[in-house]
């Protein structure tokens, strides 16, 4: 190698750098060891690690839910184990096929026609969402709630700001959390692009106004943008039939495990109109047959609208996709069925109802402090005790309490996150309620 780049050493490979710029030392690195040593070290390393007795009860936006073995087991057949686009269609049928069923798939649970291959999480899908509004309406305003996950808020705002898009958050019901419909119509005009709400909410609560937000949206000419959590959607309404145009959202819950918080999979759908489709950020893959004979063959679809051909006037940056985390969608909606999906929503949804009441029993604790019915996440404020002190107090115990939400919502006073899911068996909650009385009673 050196010889064909015309080096005669390392230290020549490097001559650009500034000689004081350069360590010329000896570093101290252990050294060498077998493989037991190793194994031994890493060891003593990981004990160190906190084990909890039950799964985290840590709300916003990644959660403990339960992943079939037969996920994994597919997924990560060498056949699919890669997120790489795959360019060449005509030699990998396989990938293409299963990112196919899960557009399909995804389309049946939100209620819409077309989906895609996916985005990289559920705010990347809201960036392009609020750029893919602007250039189908020519406007530049996107309202969202104000209730959003400031993190979910903050790329949002990275996506549309050099793309001259104005995000304006709507006001909330201080009783219910519900979005406040006089605000809402109050900070509509001739230059709204879209409507964006949650539904359940960034706080877990389930929007109620669904069909008159979509009614505002659509009588000035806005479109609507849900997010959901795909989850809920065995239990309530999918946002295709009340009037969205638009749904995004995380598909972490479908098959894929919380690992360190990613990777994850971003939700993309819209209605079937062509001018929506030809702006729809991503991969499409659609489905054909080959000209001299009735077989099937799946192929990307409408690729003129991505970068590899139209570059920077391409709908979007996105190359190397979520497809590994879609396949684990795909298989894992498969697995479930429309009637799964319908019970694990209701023993999720039960089980955050029973631990909201039981926690609601303790002095001092308020929960939920929104009125609204919640899905699987919901508020806990605290009074004459710091989140902090509880979290702190809760890890002290082995439990993963709420995420505090006092840097979010400074409003919202001593309160946090909290999540539950079909993992959380009854004898875990009451854990929970029993551990945080006791560090209530310090």
């Amino acid at each position: 190698m050196m010889d064909d780049i015309g080096i005669k050493s390392i230290d020549e490979l490097y001559s650009d750098v500034p000689e004081e710029l350069k360590y010329t030392g000896t570093l101290d690195i252990p050294g060498p060891y077998t493989e037991g040593e190793v194994r031994k070290e890493i060891s003593g390393i990981l004990e160190k690690n906190t084990s909890l007795l039950c799964p985290p009860f840590l709300g916003g936006g990644v959660w403990p839910h339960y992943v079939p073995v037969v996920v994994d087991e597919i997924v990560h057949r060498a056949e699919f184990l890669t997120s790489y686009t795959p360019y060449q269609p005509e030699i990998t049928q396989g990938m293409l096929q299963v990112i196919f069923e899960y557009q399909s798939l995804l389309c049946e649970l939100v209620g819409m026609d077309v989906g895609n291959a996916s985005m990289y999480d559920w705010a990347s899908a809201l960036g392009e969402a609020a750029r893919m509004t602007s250039r189908l309406t020519r406007k530049s305003t996107f309202l969202v709630p104000s209730l959003i996950s400031p993190s979910r808020l903050a790329v949002l705002k990275s996506y549309a700001e050099p793309a001259g898009i104005k995000t304006v958050q709507v006001d909330y019901d201080k009783t219910t959390g519900l979005l406040d419909m006089e605000d809402l119509k109050e900070k509509m005009d001739d230059d709204t692009a879209a409507i964006y709400i949650e539904n359940p909410s960034y706080l877990g609560f389930i929007e109620e106004n669904v069909e008159d937000i979509a009614e505002v949206a659509h009588d000035s000419k806005a479109l609507f943008v849900v997010g959901v959590d795909p989850i809920s959607l065995g239990l309530i309404k999918p946002p295709g039939e009340y009037g969205a145009d638009l749904v995004i959202g995380e598909g972490q819950p479908l098959g894929n495990h919380m690992n360190y918080g990613g990777p994850l999979l971003g939700l993309f759908a819209c209605k079937s109109d062509p001018k929506m489709i030809r702006q729809m950020p991503g991969r499409l893959i659609g489905l054909t047959e080959a000209l001299d004979s009735p077989k099937r063959g799946f192929t990307m679809t409408l690729q003129t609208r991505e970068q590899h051909i139209r570059r920077e006037k391409a709908t979007s940056n996105i190359c190397s996709n979520q497809a590994l985390c879609a396949a684990a969608g795909a298989v894992y909606l498969s697995l479930m069925g429309p009637q799964g999906m319908k019970e694990l929503s209701e023993v999720v949804a039960s089980r955050a109802r029973y631990a909201i009441k039981e926690i609601n029993n303790l002095p001092g604790v308020r929960a939920p402090i929104f009125s609204s019915f919640h899905f699987k996440e919901f508020t806990v404020r605290f009074s004459g005790i710091t989140v902090e002190e509880i979290n702190r107090g809760l890890l002290d115990r082995q439990l993963h309490g709420g995420k505090s939400l006092v840097n979010e919502f400074p409003d919202l006073d001593e309160t946090a996150l909290y999540c539950v899911t079909e993992l959380h068996t009854k004898k875990d909650i009451d854990l929970l309620v029993s551990s945080l009385a006791e560090v209530l009673e310090g």
